[in-house]
This record gives structure tokens, C-alpha cells and sequence, in this order.
């Protein structure tokens, strides 16, 4: 097997060569293979919620390691089984490494600007940032690259890769630089719409692409995001300001911030993911 293919691709080909007849066969199978498909793209971030969710409610409190060094061991763990079987190729696997350096410096930054907290202890740490939180970015990384691949994007459209990369530098800027200048978020969604409004993202989820507008796809990933944050916090992996007595649901407003960040995972996954134009 190719180190450049994982090896759920000879799972989606035998699935992808299945002939579930027509009519509402075809409409059921084809409804079921996406979220097969989906579900499997959302591999390293499924687990690592599912880990945050269940050490929060049944890690024993008096355990002789932490339960946030436990987290980071575990997420290691993951990463590390998902390369031995195959489950994702090296070059996902490096593009995620980015991710998480770019996620970890966000985090040191936004911690000590106040934005959250970690309330909970821990010995692998950098700073106030304990280690398994660069893995919440790299899951989105994971996912991208994963998504990517799997459902063989092609975009139609597609602004100048220069362009895409200097937007998502500034919207990374942004995300620090608004602790001391006006915050430039609103400027940076018209910069988005304006490169992005032609752009549809074509996918294969069976036989045919279809395709969707690509910022309507990063809306939609986003809102998932901010659902699995809300979990997250519910689960005290981190805290936002007025949820230390308490979980309340994070903010709405918290879906712009994952929009742009979306927008500079993208950009990320194309190192390693061609942008390709639709067969014509």
C-alpha cells in the first residue's frame, strides 16, 4: 500500500463500487455513505472529544496523574495508532503538526491575555497551556486533510493561492493584534467574501461530484466546531470568562472567530492537498 493513501481507501472504493439499485435506494445510500464518510474524517476529533467528555465525568479525582497529562498521553496515543495502521497517510500527518505549533503559540498568547483558562493541573505544560490542547487544533487539521482527500475535492473558481495565503497571515495577525488595535474581524470577513464568493467546492461523496458554495462550507464547519467547543467546555478542558462558577453555552460570537480560523486551516491543508479544478 501507498504511504501517500491510508487504508480506508480500499473501504470508500469497495463502498463507492456498490450498486444500490435506483430511486430511493440510491438517495438512502447515498445519505448513509456521506455520513459514513463524514464520520470517518472526524476520526481523531470524535476521540479526543469523546476522551474529554468521559475523563470529565468519570477520571478518579484522587489518580496519581493528572487527568489533563492523561489527555496528553492519550491524544499521542491516537495520533501515533492512526499512522501505524494507516488510518492517515504521513503527509496528513505532517500538516497536522503545523497545526498544532500554530495552535499551541495561539494558546500561550491567548492565555496569558486572559481569553481562557485551564483550571485544572497538570506537569505537561507549556506556560499556562497544558500539551493535549495543540491536539484540539490538530484535529481540525486532521480533519480538513482527511475530508479533503476523502471526498477528492475539486474547486472551481478559486482566488490566487498568494492572496489566500496573505489573508489567512492576516487573519492569524488579527487574532493577537486586536488585544491592542481595533479589531480587524469585520474587514477580514468582506476580505473573505470578496476572494471566495465564486468558489464552489466539488465533491465526490459517490459517483458524481456535486458542489456547494466554499463559504458556505466553512459556515458549516465552523457551527460544528463551536458545538463540539460548547462540549468541551462542558467538560472543563478549558474555561471561558464566566463559565468558572459554572457552564454556560460559549457565545455565539465565538462562530466568527472559528469562521476566519477555518479559513487559515484551509489554506494550511493545501500544503499538502493539490488545488485541482473540476474533470470537465
Amino acid at each position: 500500500m501507498s504511504p501517500t493513501h491510508s487504508r480506508f481507501q480500499r473501504v470508500r472504493q469497495r463502498l463507492e463500487a456498490f450498486d444500490p439499485g435506483d430511486g430511493w435506494r440510491l438517495w438512502l445510500y447515498e445519505f448513509l455513505l456521506f455520513g459514513f464518510k463524514q464520520a470517518w474524517a472526524c476520526l481523531f476529533g470524535a476521540l479526543l472529544l469523546a476522551l474529554l467528555l468521559a475523563t470529565h465525568l468519570f477520571y478518579p479525582d484522587d489518580a496519581a496523574l493528572h487527568r489533563y497529562d492523561f489527555l496528553t498521553l492519550s491524544a499521542i496515543a491516537i495520533q501515533a495508532g492512526m499512522l501505524a495502521f494507516r488510518l492517515e497517510t504521513w503527509e496528513e500527518a505532517r500538516v497536522i503538526l503545523v497545526f498544532h505549533v500554530v495552535g499551541t503559540v495561539m494558546e500561550l498568547f491567548k492565555t496569558a491575555a486572559g481569553s481562557w483558562t485551564y483550571p485544572e493541573e497538570s506537569v505537561l505544560h507549556i506556560g499556562a497551556v497544558p500539551l493535549f490542547s495543540g491536539f484540539m487544533y490538530a484535529s481540525v487539521g486532521s480533519y480538513l486533510a482527511r475530508v479533503w482527500r476523502i471526498f477528492d475535492f475539486r474547486f472551481s473558481h478559486y482566488p490566487p493561492k498568494a492572496a489566500t495565503w496573505l489573508l489567512a497571515l492576516a487573519i492569524y495577525v488579527n487574532f493577537f493584534a486586536h488585544h491592542w488595535l481595533p479589531d480587524a474581524r469585520y474587514l477580514l470577513f468582506a476580505m473573505t467574501g470578496w476572494l471566495f464568493w465564486r468558489t464552489r467546492v466539488h465533491f465526490r461523496n459517490f459517483r458524481a461530484h456535486r458542489w456547494m458554495p466554499l463559504l458556505l462550507g466553512f459556515g458549516l464547519v465552523a457551527m460544528f466546531i463551536w458545538l463540539a467547543e460548547n462540549i468541551a467546555t462542558f467538560a472543563n478542558a478549558w474555561s471561558y470568562p464566566g463559565q468558572e462558577d459554572g457552564w454556560e453555552m460559549v457565545s455565539w460570537t465565538k462562530l466568527g472567530s472559528w469562521y476566519l480560523l477555518m479559513l487559515i486551516s484551509f489554506v494550511l491543508v493545501t500544503l499538502v492537498q493539490p488545488i485541482r479544478e473540476p474533470d470537465q
